[in-house]
């Protein structure tokens, strides 16, 4: 019976070998279908997995005496991991510490002294008034009446940004504004609602999302505002929106938008979805922001962007060279491998890596997309449910170094993964390629092909690798094998130019007996004739 199994157990994986279906195998033996990427046809293959759950943190683990209710954001700065308990109304600071993860402080509000000159520029909505008087504390209202516009416990805080100082900057989201405090929690600053014609004065300040830039500069995401990301600056004055993406209608609604008044036409504008559902910000200052008002048929034609990178000004420079967009799921029908609900993928949240690996989080399949700066999926894991490395309500994202956490809502929980020997090689040949160690990169991307075979991007990276050594053959045949015609393209250029001046000898050689050979024939015949009829 058991050589009966053994024999049925070697037909099946000839068969399937036959068949051209991937086999990837994980460090420890086995058929791994966890993790996978796309091929160029743009079938799912299944990969070793780059990720393992190191941890989950819930409330008993982390020992709160209060359970978290309805978490919703999400930072980490150095070892320090914020999470804020919207619910509770409260943010908790959560400490890494020789492996073990420690509750520091609840933060339920601020401590510091509120001055006038803090108090005009909170209470600036009541009554508009110059900045420079603002700044400089003329325009002081009445203290008690600032004072109880300015609560001094959080409600429904929905994000917190911190800075490298230690500054907090929190989106308390029930008292329409966002906190500025210092590591101490000492009341610094308030960011309210602008007095701005390009803000409609009906709608309430519900900030949701934010980042800070080094300059104190303040980038906000508001859930009832469609126009881009609100700035601010370090004193607290609004300057705008950046990164605002035209509305787009149907021909439906652009007939009707015909024959209707101007106030219909406004309120039909305000009923537009809030363009960016989440904001990121990297080393450099660029925005990562995510959007998931498209539909599928924008998206197949590359008008959605899902993903962007925003620069000062709110220009897209987000760079898309892979064979597919930073889309998550190419394929979209229930039943393909590992797709259990239909429909694209849905962004809720993104994070930036080094060397401009982002991660952005799905919470239509509940899956985790990387991508390098060029674009290429790196990997894609995770799925719906409650086992590790499964998330039921996906709601942030961030990273501590190359270990990537996932707030779950419905869990009140942190996942935390970390890269495994194959993940950490895929990180280790890209930073090796942005160091200029083309050598070296190459050498990992092949370590990285004895683990998968089927990973279309490792014979990309040390094809680019072997263009920028010079190896222009190689770097076609390695182009040719991942099918990347572009790269192919110019790798062959440079081969060709190489071929013309390694054998310029030759060629002036052939061209000159083609052109000499047939003048001293045709002289000699006419010399023959001349003889031959005198």
């Amino acid at each position: 019976m058991k050589n009966a199994m053994l024999r049925l157990s070697a037909l099946l994986t000839a068969v399937l070998l036959l068949a051209g279906m991937p086999l990837a195998y994980a460090a420890d033996g086995y058929i791994d279908a966890y993790t996978y990427t796309y091929d160029y046809w743009g079938d799912m293959r299944s990969s070793p997995d780059a990720y393992r759950p190191r941890a989950v943190l819930t409330g008993a683990e982390l020992g709160l005496t209060q359970e978290m209710k309805n978490p919703e954001g999400l930072f980490v700065r150095g070892n320090d991991i914020y999470i804020c308990d919207t619910g509770n109304n409260r943010i908790l600071q959560i400490r890494l510490e020789n492996e073990a993860y420690t509750l520091v402080r609840e933060i339920t509000g601020f401590t510091g002294e509120v001055t006038d000159v803090q108090i005009a520029i909170i209470n600036k909505t009541a009554t508009p008034v110059r900045t420079a008087d603002l700044e400089s504390g003329k325009v002081v209202p009445d203290k008690d009446t600032a004072l109880a516009a300015c609560p001094t416990t959080l409600s429904g805080p929905k994000d917190v940004y911190v800075a490298e100082d230690g500054t907090l900057f929190i989106a308390d989201t029930g008292n329409n504004r966002v906190l500025k405090l210092d590591a101490d929690l000492n009341y610094q600053l308030s960011f309210v609602k602008p007095i701005d014609p390009t803000f409609d004065q009906s709608k309430s300040f519900m900030p949701a999302k934010l980042v800070a830039d080094v300059s104190g500069r303040l980038f906000c995401l508001a859930t009832n505002i469609n126009m881009g990301v609100m700035k601010y600056e370090a004193n607290g004055v609004f300057t705008g929106f950046i990164g605002a993406a035209p509305v787009s209608y149907t021909w439906t609604e652009l007939f009707w938008r015909l024959f209707s008044t101007k106030e219909q036409r406004a309120q039909q504008a305000s009923l537009v979805a809030t363009e960016y559902h989440n904001i990121a910000i990297d080393d450099m200052g660029f925005f990562y922001v995510v959007t998931r008002t498209f539909d599928e048929n924008e998206l197949r034609s590359g008008e959605a962007e899902p993903i962007r990178r925003l620069n000062s000004l709110g220009t897209n420079i987000l760079i898309e060279n892979g064979t597919y967009p930073p889309i998550g799921d190419v394929q979209w029908a229930a039943g393909n491998l590992n797709i259990t609900r239909s429909g694209s993928s849905l962004f809720i949240d993104v994070t930036v890596l080094e060397n401009d690996v982002y991660v952005a989080l799905d919470d239509k399949h509940n899956r985790l997309f990387g991508y390098d700066k060029q674009g290429n999926m790196l990997w894609a894991f995770g799925g719906v449910g409650y086992a590790a490395g499964y998330f039921n309500k996906p709601v942030a994202i961030e990273n501590m170094g190359h270990d990537l956490l996932v707030l779950d809502a419905n869990g009140c929980s942190i996942t935390v993964l970390t890269p495994t020997e194959y993940g950490s090689l895929i990180f280790k040949a890209n930073d090796e390629y942005n160091r200029g160690l083309y050598g070296d990169s190459a050498d990992t991307w092949r370590e990285v092909l004895k683990r998968n075979g089927n990973y279309d991007l490792a014979y990309i990276g040390i094809g680019r690798a072997e263009l920028q050594q010079g190896n222009y053959k190689l770097a076609c045949d390695y182009f040719k094998m991942a099918r990347d015609d572009e790269n192919y393209s110019e790798a062959f250029r440079y081969y060709r130019s190489e071929l013309v001046e390694q054998n310029i000898g030759w060629i002036f050689g052939v061209v000159a007996a083609v052109l000499v050979i047939p003048m001293v024939v045709g002289r000699i015949k006419k010399i023959k004739w001349e003889v031959d009829n005198t």
